[in-house]
């Protein structure tokens, strides 16, 4: 897994700005260089296509526990449709 992916991952949406919903990070992700947002996309593309990585690895993280694969898959397939094709809203990580 390539290390933007992860540090953007750790950075954005982790235990507190994971749960800011205020519309901040499609812009903030879209302000890095073009290489780096490719590395954040080819990240959640990696990821929703591998199993391997779980609620444990997402924990690991982001400090954000998620109950089993298929609500953190839901949740990254969300977030990929709001960061890429222009979601409505950014998805909300369990409670």
């Amino acid at each position: 897994m390539d290390e933007r992916f992860e540090r953007f991952v750790g950075r954005y949406l982790d235990l507190v700005e994971g749960y800011d919903t205020s519309g901040y990070l499609r812009p903030t992700l879209f302000g890095f260089n073009e290489p780096f947002v490719e590395a954040v996309r080819s990240g959640f593309d990696q990821v929703l296509a591998d199993d391997s990585f779980g609620p444990a690895e997402y924990e690991r993280l982001t400090d954000i526990e998620f109950p089993d694969q298929e609500t953190l898959d839901a949740y990254l397939r969300a977030m990929y449709d709001y960061l890429f094709h222009g979601g409505p809203e950014q998805p909300m990580p369990p409670g």
